[in-house]
């Protein structure tokens, strides 16, 4: 067991978290003559190294996922979640949504498809939640950070809140509220093309340079705010606000995120730097999916796909359940931490 436990460790630092990148980083800086003891060098040091490690985790996890995507095109899942009814449905459509685009935004065009398709609204809604709130990359870049009990448990409750949701838009019976372009758009039910392996690499490969194109400036944002966060501002400034002096953490933090646009991974750089100055797991978490998930252009997008009963009632849904999640974990931190 304790060979076992020194396997994950050693993976969990030095694989995924970097920590030999770190060192490394921290030596040719230290060797220019930057002092990262202080502020400007701290800061630089934290930007280098975070940005190259996510860069790479990022352009990795892309190429496998996206190969992984290249066997489940809209056509197939379309096929695959005509299924499936009930919960199962939405479970299995918040499953899906682990393996697809990374951001909000480019989860609506396929929700539309799908509502179009013919999909039980419920079940196209758990899709959009799940979509840009938890991936497969997701998990392993959390871990990376936060360590792997702070990662499985952020993907389980993104997951039961995508369930949820969907479930209960089901049950309330909104699709009245869809707009009518989407309900009567055309579709046509072809069947996917076989791709060869040769293929289904050549699309990943093609997927890591479009996806990091659209993520990149927003990796260099989120880690040049977490820099700043990290050490520039008080810890005593973050302890206050999202601390647990304050009760309404939870609720600021949500309402913070949403007029932010950042996908997960421009987003955890800053969640990371928040954790490290005194705010609660719980608070951090929530934030982050606020940001993922009710991010203002989303909204924008999905509001010409919906009517506003809908739109407010998706935004209501994730909303209380993000607050419920942050109070949670706040709640059962030590558990994580530990």
């Amino acid at each position: 067991m304790e060979i076992l436990n020194s396997i994950w460790l050693f993976i969990q630092d030095q694989i995924l978290g970097m920590k030999w990148l770190n060192d490394l980083t921290g030596k040719v800086l230290s060797q220019a003559g930057l002092n990262l003891n202080g502020r400007l060098g701290g800061s630089i040091h934290f930007f280098v190294y975070d940005v190259i490690k996510i860069t790479i985790l990022l352009c990795l996890l892309i190429f496998i996922i996206s190969y992984i995507q290249s066997y489940f095109p809209p056509e197939r899942s379309k096929k695959i979640l005509g299924r499936f009814h009930g919960i199962g449905a939405n479970i299995l459509s918040a499953l899906l949504g682990t393996v697809t685009p990374f951001c909000s935004c480019s989860s609506i065009p396929l929700f539309i498809g799908f509502t179009s398709a013919g999909l039980p609204l419920g079940v196209t809604f758990s899709f959009l939640i799940s979509s840009p709130m938890v991936d497969l990359g997701s998990l392993l870049l959390l871990m990376s950070i936060f360590g792997s009990k702070i990662a499985i448990a952020y993907v389980i409750v993104g997951l039961v809140i995508a369930v949820v949701g969907g479930t209960l838009i089901e049950k309330l019976h909104m699709e009245k509220y869809v707009e009518e372009f989407v309900k009567n758009a055309s579709h046509v039910d072809i069947s996917s093309p076989s791709l060869t392996s040769k293929d289904r690499i050549q699309f990943a490969k093609e997927q890591v340079m479009e996806t990091f194109k659209k993520v990149f400036p927003y990796i260099l944002v989120g880690v040049g705010i977490g820099a700043i966060i990290h050490n520039w501002i008080p810890q005593s400034w973050i302890e206050s606000i999202l601390g647990g002096r304050n009760p309404f953490g939870v609720l600021m933090a949500t309402l913070i995120g949403i007029p932010m646009y950042a996908d997960i991974f421009g987003t955890i750089p800053i969640a990371e730097a928040l954790l490290a100055k005194g705010a609660l797991l719980g608070t951090v978490l929530a934030f982050m999916m606020s940001v993922t998930t009710l991010s203002l252009p989303s909204l924008i997008m999905l509001k010409k796909a919906v009517k506003p009963k809908l739109l407010a009632l998706f935004i209501a849904i994730c909303a209380v359940g993000i607050t419920i999640v942050g109070y949670t974990f706040n709640i059962f931190s030590t558990f994580f931490m530990g």
